[in-house]
Formats: C-alpha cells, structure tokens, sequence
C-alpha cells in the first residue's frame, strides 16, 4: 500500500471517529437533561412525602419512647 493510500485511510478513520464522538456528545447531553429531570421530580416526591409525613403527626415533637403527660 502507497503512502498516498494509508494516508487517505487514516484521514477516513479520523473523520469517522469525530463523528462517533459527536453522536456520543450528543447522546450525552440527552442522558443528562433526562437525569437533571428525573432529579428535579424525585425532590418534588421526596417534598411530598415529607410534607404528608408531618401532617400525618403534627403534634408530635417529643422523641420516641418518652411518654407524654
């Protein structure tokens, strides 16, 4: 093979490979908006939960197994 012929070859494979890593950039991106998502509803959940675990008991303050008068 010519130096002309692996030349071009290597250039292909370099062109190829920016275009791997373009798709891959971009897949990236997408997987991290989906994360940045999912955490934002998973804070909305966990608000929920901790709001209806305090007003399930709101009178309750003192520490477990303390008896009440």
């Amino acid at each position: 093979m010519s130096w002309a012929l692996e030349s071009l070859a290597a250039i292909k494979r370099i062109i190829l490979l920016e275009d791997r890593i373009k798709t891959l950039s971009e897949q990236s991106e997408r997987l991290m908006d989906t994360c940045r998502d999912l955490d934002r509803r998973l804070i909305r959940l966990e608000a929920k939960f901790e709001l209806l675990e305090r007003m399930a008991t709101p009178g309750r303050r003192s520490l477990p197994g303390k008896s009440e008068k």
